[in-house]
């Protein structure tokens, strides 16, 4: 696989030491720089999606006129929550 860079970044002395006050054994500023960008692109295509799935299922609720009340997701919320709790505990022990 063919690899390429990122633009050179300039930043301001302090950021600079900071950045590299945080830094891992062993871990480079490249290294912690590239992750750091990883990091962020998946955030921002998850933060996509999750608003592409949002206004799929608006439209798809206006189109249908199904809606699914406030009551019933909590209630489905506390479900999960209680459920995942409880497999906490069992994995812990």
């Amino acid at each position: 696989m063919k690899t390429t860079t990122l633009p050179p970044l300039r930043v301001t002395p302090e950021l600079r030491r900071d950045a590299e006050s945080v830094l891992a054994d062993g871990e480079t500023l490249s290294s912690f720089v590239l992750a750091s960008v990883e990091r962020h692109v998946e955030s921002r295509r998850a933060r996509q999606l999750f608003l592409e799935r949002g206004i799929a299922s608006g439209e798809r609720a206006r189109r249908t006129g199904t809606y699914i009340s406030a009551d019933a997701v909590m209630k489905d919320l506390r479900r999960r929550l209680k459920d995942a709790k409880a497999r906490a505990v069992k994995t812990a022990a």
